[in-house]
C-alpha cells in the first residue's frame, strides 16, 4: 500500500514525533506531551523503520529542537532509506525551551534550515514545511522564494505546508517543488477544502492527528489520565480531552468501535484503516513514543484500508453535529 509524495513512493504509514520533544512551552503554556526517555524514543523510531515506515515527520519547534536531535540520532543508520520532513516558522529558544510567535521571512527560513540540518545531522531535508497555521497567501510567496533557493542550494529536496488555506496551497503548488499538505484527517473529520486542494494540485495528504491525539487508541476515558503538563489538556486546537467535551468524543468512538476493530484490527489499526480508505493520497502520521506503539502501528499495514461499506458505515454512525475541533 504505497503513496506518492513527490518523487518518492512510500508506505501509507509514516510517524509523527511531536511527543519525542519532551516538556517545553509555547506562548506561556505547556506544549509537550510530558517527560521522555530519549533511548526509548530512538528505539521507537527504529522499530517503526523495522516495520516498514519510510516517512518521518518532525518540526524544529518540537521540544525547542530536542525532537530533531532525537530523530537525527535515530535515523542515522538508515538516513537514505527514509523521507525526512520537518517544519519551520515558529520562533523558540533552545536553551530556555520556550517559544512564542512566528517568522516566515526568507532570512528566518534560511537560518532555521541551517539549524535544523545541524540538529538532524543531515546534509539535506527531504520535505520542508510551513508550520504556522495562520500563514497567508501573500506571505506564502516569500516562503516559496526562500524554499526554492534552498532547493537550488541542495539544502532541501521539496516542500509542503501545514497551513491549509487553499490559497496558500495554490501558491506553493505553483512554486515548482511542492509535494504535500499536512492536514487534519481522522475518524471524526477531515479538512475538506485541503483534501480538495490536494486533488486539484496533485499533492500528497500528510494526515496529522489520525488517532485524534491518542483518543482513538481507546486507552483514555478521562482527561485526568493525562499529566497536568500534557499539551492535550490545554490546547486551542483540539477538544478531544477537554473536560466538557471528552464524553461526547468518547460516545462517538464507542459508536464506531465495532466497525474499526472488525477483521482482527486493534482500535488504533482501525483508525488508520479509516484514514487510508478516506483518501488514496493519505500518508497517516500517528505520533509515537515507544517501540511497542510502533509495532502496533505498523501492524495496520497488514490489514490495509477499510472496505467501502465499512467506511460508509463509520460515516453514517457519526452523522450529526460534532463538537468543534478547532
Amino acid at each position: 500500500m504505497a503513496r506518492s509524495v513527490g518523487e518518492w513512493s512510500v508506505p501509507a504509514l509514516g510517524i509523527g514525533t511531536w511527543a519525542l520533544g519532551g516538556d517545553w512551552q509555547f506562548d506561556g503554556e505547556p506544549a509537550g506531551w510530558g517527560p521522555v526517555d530519549d533511548e526509548e524514543s530512538v528505539a521507537a523510531v527504529r522499530a517503526a523503520h523495522d516495520g516498514g515506515v519510510r516517512f518521518v515527520d518532525t518540526a524544529d519547534v518540537y521540544g525547542c529542537g530536542h525532537a530533531e536531535r532525537v530523530v537525527g540520532r535515530a535515523i542515522a543508520p538508515f538516513r537514505d532509506d527514509v523521507v525526512l520532513a520537518t517544519k519551520v516558522g515558529l520562533v523558540f529558544d533552545e536553551t530556555a525551551r520556550t517559544g512564542a510567535g512566528s517568522d516566515l521571512s526568507a532570512a528566518h527560513i534560511r537560518r532555521a534550515c541551517e539549524e535544523s540540518l545541524r540538529r538532524l545531522g543531515v546534509d539535506h531535508i527531504d520535505v520542508y514545511q510551513i508550520h504556522p497555521g495562520g500563514a497567508g497567501a501573500e506571505q506564502a510567496h516569500e516562503v516559496v522564494g526562500a524554499f526554492e533557493e534552498l532547493v537550488a542550494a541542495g539544502k532541501i529536496r521539496a516542500y509542503g505546508t501545514s497551513a491549509t488555506d487553499p490559497d496558500v496551497i495554490a501558491v506553493l503548488a505553483a512554486g515548482g517543488h511542492a509535494v504535500a499538505v499536512q492536514q487534519e484527517l481522522n475518524v471524526f473529520g477531515a479538512d475538506e477544502p485541503a483534501l480538495a486542494a490536494c486533488e486539484r494540485h496533485d499533492l500528497a495528504v500528510l494526515a496529522r492527528t489520525p488517532l485524534a491525539m491518542g483518543l482513538l487508541s481507546g486507552k483514555y476515558r478521562s482527561p485526568d489520565q493525562l499529566p497536568a503538563g500534557d499539551v492535550r489538556r490545554n490546547t486551542p486546537w483540539w477538544t478531544f480531552f477537554d473536560d466538557d467535551r471528552m464524553p461526547e468524543w468518547l460516545a462517538r468512538l464507542d459508536a464506531v468501535r465495532d466497525v474499526l476493530t472488525s477483521g482482527g484490527r486493534t482500535l488504533v489499526q482501525g483508525a488508520l484503516a479509516y484514514v487510508w480508505a478516506r483518501s488514496e493520497r493519505a500518508v497517516a502520521l500517528p505520533g509515537i513514543r515507544t517501540a511497542a506503539q510502533a509495532r502496533e502501528l505498523v501492524g495496520a499495514l497488514n490489514h490495509g484500508p477499510l472496505a467501502a461499506d465499512q467506511l460508509a458505515a463509520v460515516d453514517r454512525l457519526l452523522l450529526g453535529p460534532a463538537p468543534s475541533t478547532t
